[in-house]
């Protein structure tokens, strides 16, 4: 029974997805009452994996029947709050926006809940295959969501190209896994680190193959040169979805490339530096040249998604290793911080441009949104803040998050990378600013006037719930001590304790 609590989260999220299947085969059965029934099985879901949040462990349970292809250890579990956490709150968030969108039906909702279902595995996968299934699991459900509307041409262009783009990069995961297992006979990542360790002189196919599974990595974190694909999908995805992939599929994808980086490549992670500083470098770049040069809002924050892919990237080389050794574990910190912060900021501001566009489509451009501080004034705030938070301006999580991880940067001694980021994040401020600009400084366009807008709803104390997180992970040391859970001494030990984990014996 000890061991099959850690496994209650997961199977609560699966369970749920079926529930939800089978609840879709009724037509009566309404969009609000699968959200009603989502939002139940995810609020119970992280009831349980809260109980062990302070808890320092790492289990392998039933052996005989999960032959150990899976790790429930508190660095999973850190993960499957944030995963957890960001599903409820699209849910909640996108509320609106789902009940007054009639393509959407009962299955989108078991669908979603799958994809969390691939996600958490994922974070607790030890094991090349096991993470392979979970990836594809997670992956294949986003397709489906992306393309949910068949009736919408961009939808059908979207999913296009991300499953054809999506599937031929999986073929790359395959092929390095198959050299990874000629070379050590086992895919599981126990036996390739001993493998590793050993200091067997013939690790051709163990680089060749990582490497292959790295390409992976940075075409589902759309890193240079996978980028490309970013602007089109989320362009051409449902808003929610947008938000949904942003954010919580982001940080699933890091959850089990960090495993692999801090548990079991050490010894060679080095490798890849010189590589991976050209990514950073053009990641910074190219992401911010082509966040500068959107008209559409939700394209410029798709390609600001991308710069803040070089920030975490960043943090990932601060993990500097000597014999095996890792040098500077408050980076895997840093990285950890960040995607709480990413996560409550990307999460706001795309849930809240789908917020906006529930009950009109006509709020699509920069200028289209001229004048919203005069006509929601509440929603205009709300939306400065995710602004100001994805520049890294002070007062909000996503100040505190860029300072670590640029700190933690220098510390390794990549000082010039740092100073790209920080260029990066000034170059930033226009056009995050540009938004806040036109919301207060314009008068609104007769066309995007909307005088029955209803505030009043799920979705908008949701956003206010984010934005608060947003604020309060900002500043919260200084005016919310009384509440530890909201302190940022807080968030960095629980990133802390679930480092620890991954060490344990």
């Amino acid at each position: 029974m000890s061991q099959f609590i850690y496994l209650i989260p997961t199977l609560l999220v699966l369970v749920g997805a079926i529930t939800l299947l089978f609840m879709s085969m009724y037509e009566k059965v309404s969009v609000k009452s699968h959200i009603v029934v989502s939002s139940i099985f995810l609020v119970l879901a992280l009831m349980f994996a809260l109980l062990n949040v302070n808890t320092l462990y790492s289990v392998q349970p039933y052996e005989s029947f999960l032959t150990n292809v899976l790790t429930f250890d508190t660095f999973s579990n850190f993960f499957n709050i944030l995963l957890i956490l960001g599903t409820l709150l699209t849910l909640l968030i996108g509320e609106h926006y789902l009940q007054h969108r009639s393509y959407f039906k009962g299955e989108f909702f078991s669908i979603l809940l799958f994809a969390l279902f691939g996600m958490m595995i994922l974070a607790q996968a030890n094991e090349l295959i096991t993470a392979f299934i979970a990836l594809e699991i997670a992956s294949f459900s986003v397709y489906i969501m992306v393309g949910y509307n068949s009736d919408d041409s961009k939808r059908v262009e979207a999913i296009f190209k991300y499953l054809v783009l999506g599937s031929f990069i999986g073929a790359f995961y395959l092929l390095g896994m198959v050299l990874i297992y000629g070379a050590t006979a086992s895919t599981n990542l126990a036996d390739i680190y001993t493998y590793i360790s050993n200091g067997s002189n013939d690790l051709a196919l163990i680089y060749i193959g990582l490497t292959l599974v790295f390409f992976v990595f940075l075409f589902k974190i759309a890193a240079f040169p996978f980028q490309s694909w970013v602007l089109d999908i989320y362009r051409g995805a449902p808003m929610v979805i947008t938000a949904y992939m942003a954010s919580t599929f982001k940080i699933a994808i890091f959850s089990f490339f960090l495993r692999v980086i801090l548990e079991y490549a050490a010894p060679i992670i080095d490798f890849w530096d010189g590589i991976l500083q050209i990514v950073i470098i053009l990641t910074l770049i190219f992401g911010t040249w082509l966040a500068i040069t959107q008209q559409i809002v939700k394209r410029m924050l798709a390609a600001s998604s991308i710069v803040h892919t070089g920030y975490l990237l960043l943090a990932f080389i601060a993990l500097t290793y000597q014999g095996g050794a890792i040098l500077n574990i408050e980076a895997a910190y840093s990285i950890m911080f960040y995607l709480i912060a990413y996560l409550v900021s990307a999460l706001g501001a795309f849930g809240l441009a789908s917020h906006i566009i529930s009950e009109t489509n006509v709020k699509v451009t920069f200028d289209d949104f001229k004048g919203l501080a005069k006509q929601r004034p509440f929603l205009a705030a709300m939306m400065t803040i995710f602004m100001l938070s994805l520049a890294g301006i002070p007062g909000t999580i996503g100040f505190i998050g860029k300072v670590y991880v640029f700190t933690e940067t220098i510390k390794a001694g990549y000082t010039a990378l740092s100073v790209l980021a920080i260029l990066a994040t000034i170059i930033s401020v226009y056009y995050y600013l540009r938004l806040i600009a036109v919301m207060y400084f314009y008068p609104p366009q007769d066309g995007c006037k909307d005088e029955d807008f209803d505030d009043k709803r799920v979705s908008t104390y949701a956003i206010l719930f984010v934005a608060i997180l947003t604020v309060i992970g900002g500043i919260g040391s200084a005016i919310v001590f009384f509440i530890p859970v909201l302190n940022i001494d807080t968030l960095i030990n629980f990133a802390q304790l679930a480092v620890k984990s991954l060490f344990i014996n």
